[in-house]
């Protein structure tokens, strides 16, 4: 998937709500790595895949890919402010299962806070569309959720959200 526009409509989101709250992205930082571990929590959640003691089955898929696509705008929103805007992102082999998978995930998101690298960077892109490869979402359905998520979050602007 050809990610460059989906990173041009973040960066137009990011202007939108920096210059409402009148904040910098350099200001902002730590917020968004907080905000995604928060995503990724949100999402494993739905996905219930930790939760050994019940029964109750996953939410549903359209509910799990909404969640899904609120961690993608922390994942371009951050690699905007660094400056690694890229075309294309491998999905990065995993042998384990979701829980593995979203515990990987917190240790590279972690990583990369401290490091704050492409290299770091592009593996915790990578392990997230892995992730997404692991709950049955392809390109186009992250790109579609990608689009609808993004103009509800201006329209949350728009009313004070």
């Amino acid at each position: 998937m050809n990610w460059k526009p989906l990173f041009e409509m973040q960066q137009k989101l990011d202007q939108y709500i920096q210059t409402n709250h009148h904040v910098t992205s350099d200001q902002l930082f730590e917020q968004k790595i907080l905000a995604l571990f928060v995503e990724l929590g949100e999402l494993a959640n739905e996905t219930r895949c930790f939760k050994f003691w019940s029964l109750k089955p996953a939410s549903s898929a359209e509910v799990i890919l909404e969640e899904y696509v609120d961690g993608i705008h922390f994942i371009l929103s951050l690699g905007l402010d660094q400056g690694f805007i890229v075309d294309q992102v491998d999905h990065l082999p995993f042998t384990g299962d979701l829980t593995d998978l979203f515990n990987q995930l917190y240790r590279a998101i972690d990583y990369f806070r401290d490091d704050q690298t492409q290299p770091s960077y592009l593996t915790v892109f990578g392990l997230y569309l892995t992730l997404a490869e692991n709950l049955g979402f392809d390109d186009q359905a992250i790109q579609a959720a990608y689009l609808a998520k993004n103009e509800v979050n201006f329209k949350r602007q728009d009313e004070h959200y």
